[in-house]
């Protein structure tokens, strides 16, 4: 069998495995529900509330703007974390012994979040929808749309999370460093209230991340034409969501392998030692 075959379906037999184990260990289980249940929360207090003087209801922008961030979230913080957990406690070091064990790993990470990702997007969906009467989940277009959009969201932030992983110390500081950076990302890119809202500079700020098109991708797939009405121009722009996140994705496919296998041949006995011994003292 060809050696990087052999791996691929090493990683996929990997990923299936923590995935399926995700959703029976009780820990991780309750992370899958813990933040789409706190999301509906949220949904429930704002849906009699609206979006400026168009009148269109906040939970039905909150809803499909939340999914975005999820993927964002997910891919970005969720694949960042495993990388810098793995390296802390030696993961990387012997998947790095294994021939083509890097590419096992990174194809088993992706199915792991990717697949945890899609489930969370689920229960987000499914309840909120019960709570946002405005939907557009019964035309077939809506479901096209969804799917193309969730599929080149996820290429396009999962291999950053995985450069971001590869660039953290692998200590928890560096990576609540990258939690806040996200957080403020988050904030000015139109996911809790139209990007129209803000000052022109952060609206410029806010385009240039996947964020905000992950947002506007899933508002125009879920949402009925009437609210296009909050977006800047009043459009979609479907082409330009297309193109920025497939220009992340491209950055994100090319550079990613280029990072994930300078950090590996950094990793060593000593590196992985010296990092535990650093995190036992801060505890101590």
């Amino acid at each position: 069998m060809n050696p990087t075959i052999g791996a691929v379906r090493a990683g996929l037999a990997r990923g299936l495995i923590e995935l399926r184990h995700s959703f029976t260990s009780f820990s991780e289980l309750s992370g899958h529900l813990f933040w789409p249940l706190l999301m509906v929360v949220v949904l429930f207090f704002v849906q009699n509330s609206a979006v400026g003087p168009s009148g269109f209801s906040l939970s039905a922008f909150f809803l499909p703007s939340m999914l975005g961030m999820s993927v964002a979230f997910n891919g970005l913080l969720g694949m960042s974390g495993l990388l810098s957990a793995d390296r802390r406690d030696g993961t990387l070091l012997r998947a790095k012994a294994i021939p083509n064990g890097m590419l096992g790993y990174l194809v088993s990470k992706i199915i792991y979040v990717g697949g945890g990702l899609i489930a969370d997007l689920a229960i987000v969906l499914i309840t909120g929808s019960m709570l946002v009467d405005s939907l557009t989940l019964g035309r077939l277009g809506s479901w096209l749309a969804l799917a193309w959009i969730l599929a080149l969201g996820m290429v396009a932030v999962l291999p950053l999370g995985a450069i971001l992983g590869s660039l953290n110390s692998g200590s928890g500081g560096s990576q609540g460093t990258t939690m806040l950076t996200i957080m403020g990302l988050v904030a000015v890119s139109g996911i809790f209230y139209p990007i129209t809202a803000m000052p022109q500079w952060l609206q410029w700020i806010g385009q240039s991340f996947p964020i905000y098109w992950l947002g506007l991708g899933m508002r125009s797939a879920l949402l009925p034409d009437s609210a296009v009405s909050a977006e800047i121009g009043a459009s979609w722009r479907h082409l330009e969501t297309a193109a920025v996140l497939g220009a992340w994705a491209t950055f994100g496919l090319i550079i990613a392998p280029i990072v994930l296998r300078r950090m590996a041949r950094r990793e060593s006995g000593s590196s992985v030692a010296a990092r535990r011994e650093k995190a036992l003292r801060q505890l101590g």
